[in-house]
């Protein structure tokens, strides 16, 4: 049956704890992206159980629930207008949510915000790499040819000018002039100064005021003739100080010569700034996280520490950090030893989620697993691990012990890449040794499967077997007679009713039942007045001339009958305890109404001393 996009929507809205807990709203592809105030008053587990929701998470201070692709555009406009949250933009979610973050967290987002939108080029560049390189040995006599040369000329240049592709993603993320950032990356490796993989050869010096200021064994003043090729955290926060000072600029230059005065002195200060200072310093520093980083994934117990960690900073939000490392190895002209532990992870994933699919008996939870498998198989892990895998677990746990015995063995046969930004299935596209691959991929998969197989059990709770015995109690007295309650079940007064109104008792007094059994039985001697053609409902008359109606759930009338069946007719005589009509209250739920059982007095003012029983 098709989803009820209002409905779904009204119900995620009813389990985010108000209106003023959401600062923004927007919506992708498949998710639903919220910025949520305080997380507490979030009701994950109903937000999960809600029809038509297949995965909740938190990422990068967003709340993200998935709905699915043609679907989540229809709910979202229902959230808009139910919810009253004005609409916005994904880069909106992404601010709101940012302003949430601790700082460390933003300094991480914003690391990803950079380096995701280049991968593209990097991951193209890295193909042709290979490529060329898988060429050449084949066919030796390829490596003098013309073809080579062009090709490897274009394989190149991406590394060769990643400052900057990094210069110009990063002025875009902070907010400044894009040209001038693209200044700024470029003149990092300016023809005029030594290539940066050429420091060992030596390299001139520029003394801008005279020696300098010695600083330890540091020289202020004094500028390197050294291209920062293959760097990237340099460029990052040259980039951002460049952003402040054009920012600065902008407020404080009369708009008569801004145009003039700010890109000048933007450039020039941070040039100089960047030369002097920022580059020497920082790129000391990266060189050594990228030396410690190879050196742990050289080590196979490294290597598989991390493949076991790596999807918790998936959870996290941390896992764009690895792109810093990984572009730093393609940059240095490494093989990019990191890839393997990533594919190994999210494969590993994949192996769990899928292990959950073919065992669940849920049905929910097999069509969520199933189709959130293969996209951990492509790389995109997130419906895996948010949607079943952190859901219950053990999966998440057998992926992680997977992915260590993967990555344990990536390192050890010396499995790496050309590029970075694929994994799983897709990194076959860039890795350097095929058959290596596969068999890392076969070992984190295959573990991750065989563990959740045989240790995860699907605990969905067997619906209890429906009451059959006919209710005594009564749940109407009346200067007439009784009624008796109709169906087994717990009776709540009308106000707990989820229909405005009944709980108003708009057509006389009123009670509910939250049924047990799945029969509606004769509450007095009588006649049946009215059946409704869907079955859902029926209209008693006593004969003492009480007059009732016994509703069958909320909005079932949509089920045109599925589900329920009569056993009497218009007009029919019916004494205390016949077989009315019987439901199937898992219809009514995976159809996605409430199977409360509404009794209603309709003639209950012209009925003297009445009174419910709930």
């Amino acid at each position: 049956m098709a989803l009820d996009y209002r409905k779904c929507a009204q119900e995620i809205f009813s389990h985010l704890g108000g209106k003023e807990n959401i600062a923004s709203a927007a919506h992708c592809a498949t998710r639903l992206r919220l910025a949520i105030v305080d997380n507490n008053k979030v009701d994950v587990k109903a937000l999960e159980n809600t029809d038509g929701v297949q995965g909740v998470f938190s990422n990068a201070g967003q709340l993200q629930i998935i709905i699915g692709t043609g679907t989540v555009n229809k709910v979202y406009d229902e959230f808009i207008d139910i919810s009253g949250v004005a609409a916005g933009s994904k880069d909106d979610v992404k601010a709101a949510a940012a302003a949430n973050m601790p700082w460390w967290k933003r300094m991480v987002k914003t690391l990803g915000d950079v380096f995701v939108p280049i991968l593209p080029a990097i991951v193209a560049a890295g193909l042709m790499m290979g490529l060329v390189e898988a060429l050449g040995k084949a066919m030796p006599a390829f490596q003098s040819s013309d073809w080579f040369g062009f090709m490897d000329m274009a394989a190149n240049t991406a590394f060769s000018f990643l400052p900057v592709l990094v210069a110009i993603s990063a002025t875009r993320v902070f907010g400044g002039n894009e040209f001038l950032g693209a200044v700024i990356g470029l003149m990092m490796v300016h023809p005029a100064l030594t290539n940066g993989w050429n420091a060992a050869d030596g390299y001139g010096i520029w003394y801008l005021f005279g020696k300098g200021i010695k600083i330890g064994g540091y020289v202020l003043g004094q500028i390197n003739q050294l291209g920062y090729q293959g760097h990237v955290i340099p460029v990052v926060i040259a980039i951002w100080l460049m952003c402040k000072i054009e920012k600065w600029l902008h407020e404080h230059v009369p708009e008569m010569i801004d145009l003039f005065i700010t890109p000048l002195c933007t450039v020039l200060a941070t040039a100089l700034l960047t030369f002097m200072i920022i580059g020497p310093i920082f790129s000391g520093l990266e060189t050594l996280v990228l030396n410690g980083a190879t050196k742990l994934v050289a080590n196979p117990i490294g290597a598989g520490v991390m493949g076991a960690v790596y999807p918790v900073t998936v959870v996290m939000g941390l896992h764009h950090m690895y792109n810093t490392i990984e572009l730093g190895m393609i940059g240095a002209g490494a093989l990019n030893t990191w890839m393997p532990i990533a594919s190994a992870a999210n494969f590993a994933q994949f192996g769990a989620c899928l292990a959950v699919g073919l065992k669940a008996r849920n049905a929910k939870t097999k069509a969520i697993a199933i189709p959130s498998s293969l996209s951990a198989s492509l790389g995109i892990t997130e419906p895996a691990i948010f949607g079943v895998n952190m859901r219950y677990m053990k999966p998440f746990v057998c992926g992680a012990a997977g992915g260590a015995v993967g990555a344990l063995f990536g390192a050890l046969f010396g499995i790496g890449a050309y590029a970075n930004g694929v994994t799983g299935i897709p990194g076959y596209l860039i890795v350097n040794n095929y058959f290596g691959y596969t068999v890392m991929l076969a070992i984190a998969g295959g573990i991750a499967f065989a563990l959740t197989f045989i240790l995860w059990k699907d605990e969905t709770e067997e619906a209890p077997a429906p009451v059959t015995t006919v209710p005594e109690a009564d749940a109407f007295t009346t200067g007439k007679g009784t009624v008796t309650q109709p169906v087994a079940g717990k009776m709540i007064p009308a106000s707990e009713i989820a229909d405005p109104m009944f709980a108003a008792e708009t057509m006389g007094p009123s009670i509910g039942i939250v049924p047990e059994g799945e029969t509606v039985y004769a509450p007095f001697d009588g006649e049946v007045m009215m059946i409704f053609p869907t079955k859902h409902a029926v209209g008693l008359a006593s004969r003492d001339g009480i007059e009732v109606l016994i509703h069958v759930g909320i909005d079932t009338v949509q089920m045109d009958g599925k589900g329920f069946e009569s056993f009497v007719e218009q007009g029919q005589k019916i004494s205390k305890g016949d077989k009315l009509l019987t439901f199937d209250r898992n219809e009514i739920k995976a159809a996605g109404y409430s199977d409360t059982v509404i009794v209603v007095l309709t003639n209950g003012n012209d009925l003297p001393n009445v009174k419910k029983a709930a």
